[in-house]
């Protein structure tokens, strides 16, 4: 079914040399709602005087000392993080991004009082899907960079014109170049129906959500609160985790007898990740504002803070330069430095405390899943078909992590694709 082509009337109404005549002759509360809600070309343009201070605060950084043991189990090494942050110091040009994203078309619109920043890129195939994409922490709009001209213009990238996307990425509020909330309330469910509002102001009235880790909770919270024009999803991170395991994950008590081999595995990986690698969600869980002080004042701490996380949930056996290189890693850590996000990004976590993992119980709407082997845990079919009774997709990829689009993105495109094929 061809999907509905945005109406930009009222942005265009807005950008035009009569729009202040015309709106100068509304009641004042309908202009205030008229100027809100209007969609807004977006540029980056990061103050010089930022980037040197970046580069001031990493040449007379204090370093700890280096770790007791010739491995990871006590957080990233020194010698590591060095050769990274003096790259960043001596080597790396955030213009290069920066010139990345302002040839995307960029904007800004506000709802319930948040800037959301967002890229909308429409493809030239007429009957395009509309898509929203939501990324996660501590990832960005910069996960999806490769995927765009693929999804948007499919012909051009070895696909097919049936299967373009129109598609619309945006910030998390707190994240990025988004708005950064100054009350509680903006937890996932939030944001998900923010979404909605964000779709159907582009004129979208048909449209998919995809996301993986905080993207794939926001569409799993877009599903369950049937946000209106949303006809299906498609997770990288699904919530599986049946009631009954995620219990005995949480007591600390041994793997049951009656799982399949692949429940086994799932089950292992999660008691691994709650015993040894989930303290940073512990605190941003907790205390986001007690970790937002390092996170906001010293390029360093946000710099372990985020490369551990690059190191333990890429497909790289510990190694994320073997998939992301020095720049790529680097855009993103200089994309939280220079908007100050570290703290208002962890937000999220205190708003939304919950077990991202568990199992979602979504009842009528389509539902597609990949699973990438490198993911914190591989979701076994028989508990996704537990928990998403409208299952369209399930698909085991033979590569890629948790930063799926990012790591592996002709490998990501081709399940988004294969994901929404029997939407269309």
């Amino acid at each position: 079914m061809p999907a509905s082509s945005p109406s930009l009337t009222r942005r265009s109404l807005l950008a035009s040399s009569a729009a202040a005549g015309a709106l100068s002759l509304l009641p004042a509360m309908a202009r205030a709602t008229v100027e809100s809600e209007a969609v807004r070309p977006f540029r980056v343009d990061i103050p010089e005087e930022a980037v040197v201070d970046l580069r001031r605060r990493l040449a007379t950084a204090r370093w700890p000392m280096r770790e007791t043991v010739a491995n990871r189990s006590q957080g990233v090494q020194l010698a590591k993080l060095q050769d990274l942050l003096r790259y960043w110091m001596t080597d790396y040009d955030w213009r290069k991004v920066e010139a990345k994203l302002n040839a995307l078309p960029m904007f800004t619109t506000e709802i319930e009082g948040i800037a959301i920043h967002f890229i909308h890129v429409r493809s030239r195939h007429e009957n395009a899907m509309p898509m929203i994409m939501t990324h996660g922490w501590p990832g960005s709009i910069l996960e999806f960079m490769k995927v765009i001209g693929p999804l948007t213009d499919p012909t051009a990238h070895g696909g097919a014109a049936g299967d373009a996307f129109h598609l619309v990425v945006p910030s998390i509020p707190g994240f990025g170049f988004s708005g950064k909330p100054t009350e509680t309330g903006w937890g996932s469910d939030h944001i998900g129906r923010a979404w909605g509002v964000l779709m159907g102001r582009l004129g979208y009235d048909r449209y998919v959500s995809q996301g993986g880790d905080c993207g794939s909770v926001i569409s799993h919270r877009m599903a369950l609160q049937k946000v209106p024009g949303l006809i299906g999803i498609h997770v990288n991170m699904p919530g599986t985790v049946p009631k009954e395991i995620a219990a005995i994950l949480t007591a600390g008590g041994p793997a049951p007898s009656d799982l399949t081999e692949k429940e086994s595995a799932a089950f292992d990986a999660l008691d691994t990740f709650y015993e040894d690698s989930s303290g940073y969600a512990a605190m941003m869980v907790t205390r986001p504002q007690t970790i937002g002080y390092s996170l906001v004042d010293s390029p360093v701490g946000l710099a372990a803070w985020i490369y551990e996380k690059l190191a333990q949930w890429t497909y790289s056996g510990g190694e994320p330069e073997r998939v992301l290189s020095k720049d790529e890693m680097l855009d993103d850590i200089s994309l939280y430095w220079l908007t100050e996000s570290g703290a208002s990004a962890a937000q999220i976590y205190w708003e939304d405390h919950s077990n991202n993992f568990n199992a979602v119980d979504i009842a009528d709407l389509p539902v597609a899943v990949t699973v990438f082997p490198g993911e914190i845990y591989c979701a076994p079919r028989s508990w996704a078909e537990r928990c998403y009774h409208n299952l369209i997709y399930f698909h085991e990829a033979d590569n890629g992590g948790h930063f799926a689009a990012w790591e592996q993105p002709r490998l990501f495109t081709e399940e988004v694709r294969a994901a929404f094929r029997s939407l269309r």
